[in-house]
């Protein structure tokens, strides 16, 4: 019986004409712009501002960001930090995140940076779910 309205549920469901991925790719340049194009207002401002607030104070807190990786944390470091999508590319520009900690509250603001490119890609892949009718 659920599978005759999961099926049933699904044939109803509008299609909606465009580029699929276009919230995806969008929410994982700029935090919160997947939601934004979806007209998810409310979701869109707060993932964004989560996303920029925990960004900035990583910064703030002379977090690093990281440019290459010698082993498995830093890959994984790197990995979280890619995540920031355009964020990580503008603080790689303009010389942003120490390349070595010098200060106590460096480390913790190293994970910041990593837990918000972490929570960006995870927000852009809701926003491709809600696009694709996965999530309501």
């Amino acid at each position: 019986m659920d599978a005759t309205e999961n099926k049933t549920a699904a044939a109803t469901q509008k299609t909606q004409p465009g580029f699929v991925y276009l919230p995806l790719i969008a929410g994982w340049l700029v935090p919160g712009a997947g939601h934004f194009l979806l007209r998810k207002w409310g979701r869109g401002a707060l993932l964004a501002v989560s996303i920029l607030g925990m960004f900035a104070l990583g910064i703030a807190m002379q977090g690093k960001v990281y440019a290459n990786a010698h082993d498995i944390l830093h890959m994984l470091g790197l990995a979280g930090d890619l995540g920031n999508g355009l964020l990580y590319v503008v603080s790689r520009m303009m010389g942003l995140g120490a390349d070595t900690v010098q200060v106590t509250t460096a480390d913790y603001g190293t994970q910041f940076i990593v837990v918000a490119g972490l929570l960006n890609v995870i927000s852009a892949v809701d926003a491709h779910n809600l696009r694709t009718g996965r999530k309501m």
